[in-house]
């Protein structure tokens, strides 16, 4: 592997892990919001990263492009969490409805913590990664002086 692939491969997965980043700090943000734009109380939101489907029409064009696709890290989508929104009993919210119920959002914040934990490991590892790559390619341009 080239020294620009394995950056790319770095720079890639640096963007991924930025963006889980941003969708966690936004679902922690949220955990108490219970009016949106749309209406209703606010949505967690999940990150998917993977591969978008390979195509090509002979076996060469397939494996490049398989070998492309498998050096980067992609955001898929962002999904909203199916989890029913939980119910709180507060008959002086101003969204409560007629019984003194008020919807939560879907958002566990101990669990967007920990993603949160992880996806910032996840982004020091690619730094340390290219901080790496980095070295060794100035390391190999100096033994060729």
């Amino acid at each position: 592997m080239d020294f620009l692939t394995a950056m790319k491969i770095s720079g890639s997965a640096l963007k991924a892990e930025r963006t889980r980043i941003n969708v966690a700090s936004m679902n922690l943000a949220n955990a108490n919001t219970t009016r949106t734009i749309e209406g209703g109380p606010y949505r967690a939101k999940s990150v998917i990263f993977g591969a978008k489907p390979v195509q090509g029409n002979t076996f060469q064009q397939t494996y490049d492009s398989v070998d492309s696709k498998l050096r980067k890290v992609e955001v898929v989508e962002v999904v909203e969490d199916k989890v029913p929104f939980k119910e709180v009993y507060d008959p002086a919210h101003p969204d409560a409805d007629a019984n003194g119920i008020v919807k939560m959002p879907n958002v566990n914040t101990a669990e967007q913590m920990v993603d949160l934990m992880s996806a910032r490991r996840d982004f020091d590892a690619n730094v340390t990664a290219m901080d790496s790559i980095k070295a060794i390619a100035l390391r190999s341009l100096e033994i060729s002086r």
